[in-house]
């Protein structure tokens, strides 16, 4: 086998020397001078969410997201208002600079001793985790492969539309909703399929269909690295240590104050829909997937709703499967904290809007993109639903916050429950089965075809029994 040193040194020995022509002298096509990074260096500090217009400074929300981690912001926090200024006076630079030492100093942070954050257990492995839970057991269920795809497609379907009513409010309040929209039952505008949550499910999804349930975290990695090219937040900074071969769990842990956002919780239903009626398995793929881009109560999120989905195909209450699922949840877990206020907060309030109030002055200190307010919002919206899609969505729109991503999630088991029967043609009808993604080879595909190749993974792994 021709070694490394051989492929390097071949170059300069059949590489003739010629002169270049003025035109050609320039760096432009071989190496990108700045405009690519100065794109991505402008979405820490000001943007327009494509699908909703709303503004986001997630560098704040990057100091502010460590601190409630437990860690000292201090240094951080006092070079925010200088990037501010560096911004607005356009000087790129600056923004550089002030960007990198804010960065530096959040990855240098020191832990704050007595801080809530510590006094929770911190689950940063699948053995500590699964030691810490208990899971029902059901037989597994006898899967015609028609009946299954059924369930599949109409569990994708309601997720999509879901998803495209959240993508056009995400980033609001209630109230600012309620201002603009009044109460929210259907699309605010024509929906379109196009956003990033799914693309991270379908990465999953090609692993899964290659390694079946011996599927790992860095074959994960891998379809991240081939099929994705670009995220927000937590994923965009662990598609970059990806690629530059740091593979998980580190890949979501290095320079990454968002890996206990939203971003793993809002791909956890496919890690359900391949473990029909096998929460402990949901959960297994769902902690593999969720170390690719976060640690702890981030893959936690992720964790709570692979087994609610998963749960959908034995079961047949949102409100009991809500439940369920935060039992698989350890208990001295910050995150289940937030499923219990929230629980507890439903139980103590007649309907939602009062329920959702009291967990939004509890969590206002998170970013919306943040897990936590966005679990609570989940909860809220199944245990009020009454089983009724369109209530479920109307309070998912309502409570605001990262509405695509919750409203999609916690969708898929009342597809896979009650079946396109359950979903108006209100929300199918300017869907049709058109998927629209900037996923590499899933640029224009359809929703049938992400359903048939679900189905198709999970005969072929051969775990359950899909009958033809």
């Amino acid at each position: 086998m021709k070694k490394a040193w051989e492929w390097d040194h071949e170059l300069i020995e059949t590489t003739l020397p010629r002169i270049l022509t003025e035109e050609e002298q320039h760096w432009q096509d071989k190496f990108e001078f700045g405009d690519q990074e100065w794109a991505h260096r402008k979405l820490l500090w000001d943007i327009r969410v494509p699908g909703s217009g709303a503004r986001e400074r997630i560098m704040a929300a990057a100091i502010a997201s460590t601190e409630l981690m437990g860690y000292d912001v201090t240094e951080a926090e006092a070079l925010l208002p200088l990037g501010i200024k560096a911004m607005e006076e356009k000087n790129i630079p600056e923004v550089f600079r002030i960007t990198s030492r804010i960065l530096r100093a959040l990855n240098t942070a020191s832990k704050v001793e007595g801080h809530p954050y510590w006094n929770y257990s911190v689950y940063d492995t699948a053995e500590k985790y699964f030691r810490a839970v208990e899971f029902p057991a059901y037989d597994a269920p006898a899967l015609k492969a028609e009946d299954f795809y059924q369930k599949i497609h109409a569990g994708w379907t309601a997720q999509i539309c879901a998803a495209a009513l959240g993508t056009a409010i995400e980033g609001y309040s209630t109230d600012n909703l309620r201002k603009v929209f009044g109460e929210i039952w259907g699309y605010v505008r024509k929906p379109n399929t196009y956003n990033d949550d799914i693309t991270f499910e379908l990465a999953f999804l090609e692993a899964f269909l290659k390694k079946g349930h011996a599927v790992d975290s860095a074959d994960i990695a891998d379809e991240w690295i081939s099929l994705v090219p670009s995220g927000w937040s937590a994923e965009e900074i662990a598609l970059k240590n990806l690629k530059y071969g740091t593979y998980p769990p580190e890949s979501g842990m290095i320079t990454n104050p968002y890996r206990e956002w939203i971003g793993a919780q809002m791909r956890g239903a496919i890690c359900g829909m391949v473990a029909p009626g096998d929460p402990r398995e949901a959960a297994r793929l769902a902690y593999m997937d969720g170390v690719v881009s976060h640690v702890n109560n981030g893959v936690l999120g992720e964790i709570f709703n692979a087994v609610i989905t998963s749960l959908s195909f034995v079961e047949r209450d949102i409100r009991v499967i809500c439940q369920m699922g935060m039992e698989m949840i350890p208990k001295d877990s910050e995150y289940y904290s937030v499923l219990r206020y929230a629980w507890e907060a439903c139980k103590t309030c007649e309907e939602w809007e009062r329920a959702w109030r009291l967990c939004e002055e509890k969590y206002k200190r998170y970013n919306w993109i943040h897990a936590y307010p966005n679990a609570a919002a989940e909860v809220v919206a199944m245990y009020f639903s009454r089983n009724d899609f369109d209530t479920c969505m109307h309070i998912s729109a309502m409570c605001g916050q990262d509405v695509d991503c919750n409203a999609a999630q916690i969708a898929t088991p009342f597809g896979i429950i009650w079946g396109l029967d359950a979903i108006s043609p209100k929300w199918t009808e300017p869907i049709g089965d058109e998927l629209s993604t900037y996923m590499r080879r899933y640029e224009k595909t359809s929703v049938s075809c992400v359903s048939r190749r679900t189905v198709e993974a999970v005969k072929k792994a051969g775990r359950y029994i899909v009958k033809e």
